[in-house]
């Protein structure tokens, strides 16, 4: 039986441990970008949405991008080099990532020990040095540097693809620009 999802307080202190800043704001549960706008208050940085899609062949994605970005679902799996791309079931985002719905986050690749998902961080949202996620939970906010959350993803084992998937852009990698 493999091991628990780490816990907010696990990922916390992986954090620290890591020398990375992040500052941790508690509100109601949110589900959706339309209330993480009402009830965010005044918190820094460029606030997210993320998708946890899965290929026709069984690829599993997280497609991280700011919250207002258009991610043209239809046309996604061309920029990415997969087959066509729905959203991964309930189950299957808590088996390999831990957390349910309305809870995914780059956090939660912390329990993606065995690497299933592939990671694409949005070339517009790179462009933002301060960036919000859940903590593994819907009900807090954390905010983070850029380069701490390239640190982060690295250090759980994965190499984020930086790619222009929102928009117009033709989908290639794309460096970002530094704040």
């Amino acid at each position: 039986m493999e091991k628990p999802p780490a816990t907010r307080a696990q990922l916390l202190s992986r954090l620290r441990a890591l020398g990375i800043d992040a500052a941790t704001v508690e509100h109601p549960p949110l589900f959706t970008v339309e209330e993480s706008r009402a009830l965010r208050g005044e918190i820094p940085g460029a606030h997210t949405k993320n998708l946890f899609l899965k290929c026709k062949k069984g690829t599993l994605w997280l497609v991280v991008a700011l919250e207002n970005a258009v991610i043209d679902l239809k046309r996604l799996h061309v920029k990415l080099g997969s087959g066509r791309l729905s959203f991964g079931r309930a189950e299957l985002l808590r088996e390999v990532l831990g957390v349910p719905p309305g809870s995914v986050t780059p956090f939660s690749l912390i329990n993606d020990t065995r690497q299933r998902v592939s990671v694409v961080l949005d070339a517009e949202m790179m462009n933002s040095g301060v960036l919000n996620f859940h903590p593994l939970v819907n009900t807090a906010t954390t905010t983070i540097a850029r380069d701490d959350l390239l640190a982060f993803i690295r250090d759980c084992g994965h190499d984020p693809a930086i790619l222009a998937v929102s928009g117009q852009g033709d989908g290639s990698a794309a460096e970002f620009a530094a704040s």
